[in-house]
């Protein structure tokens, strides 16, 4: 009989023994099971409030009676959709089970134990973990103060002071999440300049198409002539809505996107995935009013919190970031069990920080109301 006290995480490797879990946002079954609540909104994990198009649902429902069958491996139908889409060859274009996997292929291939990452302060939560795991060092940058145009948000100066060759991979996120905050395409484009040729630069654009139409953000797909080095991350579960199929992608050089290729699993990507996100890809249509509810409704929800006194970062993605101060667990709670979930965001360190998602506007009123109500208890 195995001995029982033993403990096994000492079998696992130095970055996993000391790694935490990513802790997604609370689902909404387990909320109503643990409150006996009937209606729940969940407004944490920056889902599309729409749904997927319904040109996806119909591709998606049609792969499952091949279903019994392996995905294309290669994705040749959904990577030939993506590379029309940005005007590059298929070679250039990788496919992820999610956006985050792509990253963690970033970190598979050129990360190690004596090799360093960089990324900044209160970015995605990806970006430390798939580094950690590799057994790389994290080189955290200073963040830009509350007092900034862009409070919180990647201070790109800071991060070009202390790369050089020793960094095998940085990432920025633009726009970042959890902020919300961007880059504009000349403070990007010089950073990038000053970024060593050996240094994989990976450019997360999960919520692209939301910060598409702000004045100056840039899309970096269109620089991958200019820098070979350059990998840029996409994902399907934002605007289009398909965060439960799982499937992103990543842009680069060929020759990056072969070594990614070699780390990527099997079948990462489901046929029904595939199917779905080639079909989101040509409704424009519903990307169109995706993004335009998105658009009225942060201003709604950024106004409705300034009224009950509440102070949201400035953002182009389908969130909001507030300060709730010393009292946001407590507020927090209240608002889970009154059938609101939204998310905490002290493990970006941000502390009384919480994150609103951009839902419908009946789902907007019951997060401002419910809101109003926990504020009421805690001043």
């Amino acid at each position: 009989m195995a001995n029982e006290s033993f403990d096994f995480i000492q079998l696992a490797t130095p970055g996993v023994q000391g790694l935490a879990p990513y802790e997604p946002g609370k689902p909404i079954d387990e909320l109503r099971r643990e409150y006996g609540l009937e209606r729940v909104i969940k407004l944490a994990s920056n889902e599309n409030p729409l749904g997927p198009s319904p040109r996806a649902q119909e591709a998606a429902a049609a792969m499952l009676s091949e279903a019994h069958r392996y995905p294309d491996g290669n994705g040749f139908e959904l990577k030939a959709a993506i590379a029309e889409r940005h005007g590059v060859g298929p070679e250039r274009v990788t496919l992820g089970n999610g956006s985050n996997d792509v990253l963690a292929l970033v970190a598979m291939a050129f990360l190690e134990p004596g090799r360093k990452a960089m990324f900044s302060e209160h970015a995605f939560a990806v970006y430390p973990i798939v580094t950690q795991a590799a057994g790389a060092e994290a080189i955290v940058t200073p963040a830009f103060g509350p007092e900034a145009a862009q409070p919180h948000g990647h201070d790109l100066a800071a991060m070009a002071e202390l790369i050089d060759e020793s960094v095998a991979v940085v990432f920025v996120a633009n726009p970042n999440n959890p902020t919300g905050t961007w880059l504009e395409e000349l403070e990007l484009r010089s950073f990038l300049d000053r970024v060593p040729v050996s240094t994989i630069a990976v450019v997360d654009e999960a919520y692209f198409e939301y910060a598409a139409s702000e004045s100056g953000y840039p899309d970096a797909s269109k620089w991958l002539d200019d820098y070979p080095n350059l990998v840029v991350t996409r994902s399907f579960s934002k605007v289009h809505g398909l965060g439960g199929l799982r499937v992103g992608y990543a842009l680069s050089h060929p020759q990056v996107g072969d070594l990614l290729n070699r780390v990527r699993q099997p079948f990462n990507c489901s046929a029904p995935a595939q199917a779905a996100a080639a079909a989101s890809l040509a409704d424009k249509e519903h990307i169109e009013r995706s993004v335009s509810l998105n658009d009225e409704q942060r201003d709604v929800l950024a106004r409705g919190l300034a009224e009950l006194g509440v102070a949201a970062l400035p953002s182009v993605g389908n969130f909001l970031t507030f300060d709730a101060g010393d009292k946001a667990a407590q507020i927090n709670e209240g608002l889970l069990r009154s059938g609101v979930i939204v998310r905490p965001v002290d493990a970006y360190g941000l502390p009384g920080h919480i994150r609103v998602t951009v839902g419908t506007p009946a789902e907007n009123r019951t997060f401002l109301a419910a809101l109003a109500e926990q504020l009421k208890g805690v001043r």
